[in-house]
């Protein structure tokens, strides 16, 4: 669904419900940074972006500096000329998003930073599909750790998921029960991939883009 930073966004932004996780996919330059994600937490909210004040967490994952609006939780991550911006109440959700690219050393980083099962599992694939399994889990790790509010130090050895083509799921989380945690590949077009996280009950997933003009 494409739409427009007006009325549109303002009503689904108002229909959040606690049963719901929104996603929206837009166009980004970094020179915009932040602009973007204030503008849409500003439509959820219903204040304007300029009011709207971010602080970093202990690991960096940023949050609403105001009290009174952390019943709002978010996460947001860009690649390349793309954008993911989640919105949830109710829960903390994390979401990560990488560009399609050549990486020739993938199973390398595999090997030094994955899991033991999951680098035997993206070897086990055919070459052609290596490249989006391990963008796939990559981004299905970083999107945990987000949503832990941790990064990349906590060690993307400690936790295993599964490999794509399986369905995507936590197999084993270090200090935490897999079972609580919800985890889906979302659709990101051609050139890129996308995971999102959460602890907690399934949830309804709404997907849209964000028209440019917005």
């Amino acid at each position: 669904m494409r739409t427009t930073q007006g009325q549109d966004v303002a009503g689904i932004a108002a229909g959040l419900g606690n049963d719901q996780i929104h996603v929206w996919q837009l166009r980004y330059e970094r020179a915009q940074r932040r602009g973007p994600l204030c503008a849409l937490l500003g439509m959820y909210l219903g204040v304007p972006a300029e009011v709207i004040t971010l602080v970093d967490g202990e690991h960096g994952r940023p949050e609403l500096a105001d009290p009174l609006h952390r019943s709002l939780q978010f996460n947001w991550s860009h690649s390349g000329d793309a954008a993911l911006i989640t919105v949830a109440r109710g829960v903390a959700p994390g979401i990560d998003l990488e560009r399609l690219r050549p990486r020739t050393h993938a199973m390398q980083l595999a090997q030094r930073f994955f899991h033991p099962e999951e680098v035997a599992a993206l070897a086990a694939l055919q070459a052609s599909e290596q490249e989006r399994a391990f963008l796939q889990l990559w981004t299905s790790k970083e999107a945990v750790l987000k949503a832990m509010g941790r990064g990349i130090a906590f060690g993307l050895d400690r936790l295993h998921l599964a490999v794509a083509p399986a369905p995507a799921r936590v197999i084993w989380l270090d200090g935490d029960d897999p079972a609580q945690w919800q985890l889906h590949p979302l659709p990101a077009g051609a050139s890129h991939v996308a995971s999102l996280a959460w602890r907690g009950p399934s949830r309804v997933i709404a997907h849209w883009t964000l028209a440019d003009s917005a």
